[in-house]
């Protein structure tokens, strides 16, 4: 799947970083600099890379207004080493740690771990497991994750994986895509959002943005990682589908409000109430 860009902000260049999770694998990313320590910790979806067009617009707001910004692929994912595997949730806050590892002990002031849709999922587990960022911005994650599993694997598929163990994800043109194993499929379904959404510090603010019209995760899950985060805000953007398409400037908006609250942005990035 090619990363997606958008046409206002292309991908802008930054300073090519490797970092090793903890099983060794190299993970790619690029380090946009400013003037201070501060720093944003940018987190793509399922599929995607760090040169998604929301992580890519996000990166680009955030350095305008002083802050560094990390993007970068998770293992299996863009120019990350690894296998690509479905689930994969716990392993991907891992590589998360392995990032904020690596960037603490470069004495940067992590300011906030930024995820959109499985990114999203990433960045709360992270914070579910460790209390060492004190905000999280969760764009269109999904709380209930045994929904949404037979849109990509259709209606019969735990019937198909028992029989054969696996099953092999294929595009409208019968290409082959990817494979989806039976630990894989467990490894989703086991993850209990519930529990880590209620165990997130009381001390870390967290934003969850969704949009009304998201044709991938429904917008009522939104509703339930408000309901059990101890300290959480909660837009709903009216109109926004999955990938805010038309609504990109509201979501850069609503998610640099909440990192920097006191920073002077521009009042032509803010949303119109």
């Amino acid at each position: 799947m090619p990363p997606e860009k958008s046409p206002q902000s292309p991908v802008f260049c930054g300073r090519r970083i490797l970092i090793s999770n903890k099983v060794g694998e190299k993970l790619v990313g690029l380090l946009h600099e400013a003037c201070s320590k501060e720093l944003v910790i940018l987190c793509h979806g399922f599929r995607a890379t760090k040169d998604d067009s929301i992580l890519v617009d996000l990166a680009a707001a955030l350095a305008s207004e002083g802050v560094n910004v990390f993007r970068f692929d998770f293992a299996g994912n863009g120019e990350s080493e690894g296998v690509f595997q479905y689930g994969n949730y716990r392993k991907e806050a891992d590589d998360l740690r392995s990032v904020v590892s690596y960037f603490a002990e470069q004495k940067y002031d992590i300011i906030a771990l930024v995820g959109h849709s499985k990114g999203g999922n990433a960045v709360l587990l992270y914070a579910s497991m460790y209390h060492d960022v004190a905000a999280i911005v969760n764009i269109s994650g999904r709380f209930a994750l045994e929904q949404g599993i037979d849109g990509r694997l259709g209606k019969n598929f735990m019937q198909r994986i028992k029989k054969d163990g696996y099953i092999d994800v294929r595009n409208k043109k019968g290409q082959f895509e990817y494979r989806v194993t039976d630990e894989s499929l467990r490894d989703r379904l086991s993850t209990d959002t519930l529990l880590s959404s209620r165990s997130i510090s009381k001390d870390c603010r967290v934003l969850t943005v969704h949009g009304l019209k998201d044709e991938t995760v429904p917008a009522g899950d939104a509703l339930m990682f408000a309901a059990n985060i101890p300290n959480h805000e909660l837009h709903i953007v009216a109109g926004a589908n999955h990938r805010y398409t038309g609504h990109e400037r509201e979501l850069t908006s609503l998610v640099l409000n909440f990192i920097k609250p006191h920073s002077q942005t521009s009042a032509s990035l803010r949303p119109k109430l």
